[in-house]
């Protein structure tokens, strides 16, 4: 798939379900959102489906599998092989907050899932259960060994710094991954929260991140690869990575080859999309393949440039970030 602007797309963001166990600060509101219907949520045949039509006709050839948080959805081990079985076989990936993990991670691991992606935003429990609302920072931890053993390398660790509230743990959360042997990812936050709250200011650039980690550690950079979206810098010394995903200030939008599939099947050709294509209707309307890839077609011929995060043209989505996926 071939946008305008010759960017070939070959990376699928799936959200299964829009629920989630936890109710982190920058997200959503104590009391949550109010959940899809089920009878509104992608059935298995139909997400799997839809992921045979991108393999097979339209060159997807990675999936993540994405919420809300994917482990709430039942039956996932199940799903996850119908996916490995299809022909050919994309690269699948599921990312998670880690709760419940080390109950299912080597079953999805047999399953054919290649790696996982923990977001982890704080090693202090007290601090967790505040960002979070819920006090499950042990679970988490449990969850990464269990990704560890279970084979789901490289372990990926998501952190979103947020200036006052974690950005103190940054060279902390780089030091964790180090002696656990995962892969510490940093991520700008972005305008995508329930509440409309999101402050440029309390953002915590990539380049502030870089600093924080070089007082502590010598870094080494490291040739990017393909699309993508994190620049990437070896701890000297060690094998470790870490990376840095800066979204607004660096956006990678002239490489991004990503389209995202929310779990109510609408079709989104950006993180920060406000047009969608319902590609849920044409199943349950009784569409043939050549139709969905129509559809698919057309959705990512329409993307634009970017974000524009940073231009006054800028509007954010309807959706937030639960709700589409990450």
């Amino acid at each position: 798939m071939v946008d305008r602007f010759g960017r070939v797309h070959t990376d699928l963001r799936v959200s299964i379900t829009d629920r989630c166990n936890l109710r982190c600060t920058y997200c959503m509101p104590a009391e949550g959102l109010d959940w899809l219907p089920r009878a509104e949520v992608l059935t298995d045949d139909e997400v799997v489906r839809l992921i045979r039509i991108g393999t097979q006709r339209l060159g997807i050839t990675e999936v993540r599998l994405t919420g809300g948080e994917p482990l709430l959805r039942r039956g996932l081990p199940q799903l996850v092989a119908r996916l490995a079985s299809l022909t050919p076989s994309p690269e699948l990936s599921l990312t998670t907050n880690g709760i419940g993990l080390s109950r299912i991670a080597s079953a999805l691991r047999d399953a054919g899932l290649s790696r996982v992606n923990v977001s982890l935003d704080t090693l202090r429990a007290e601090r967790f259960a505040e960002i979070t609302r819920r006090d499950r920072l042990a679970d988490v931890l449990e969850g990464l060994r269990a990704a560890r053993t279970a084979g789901l390398t490289p372990v990926k660790v998501n952190a979103v710094p947020v200036r006052g509230v974690n950005d103190d743990e940054i060279a902390d959360l780089a030091a964790f991954s180090v002696n656990g042997g995962y892969r510490m990812r940093f991520i700008e936050s972005m305008p995508l929260d329930a509440q409309g709250a999101w402050a440029r200011d309390r953002m915590v650039t990539a380049q502030e991140i870089l600093d924080r980690l070089g007082e502590r550690f010598d870094l080494v950079p490291v040739e990017r690869q393909d699309n993508a979206p994190a620049e990437e810098w070896r701890i000297a010394g060690t094998q470790t990575t870490v990376g840095v995903i800066a979204s607004v200030t660096r956006p990678f939008c002239g490489n991004c080859d990503r389209v995202r599939l929310t779990a109510d099947g609408q079709l989104r050709n950006c993180l920060f999309a406000t047009k969608e294509s319902d590609l849920r209707a044409l199943l349950r309307g009784g569409a043939d393949d050549a139709a969905l890839e129509a559809a698919w077609r057309a959705s990512v011929a329409g993307k634009g440039p970017g974000h524009a995060i940073d231009s006054p043209e800028f509007r954010r989505p309807q959706r937030p970030m639960s709700a589409i996926g990450g």
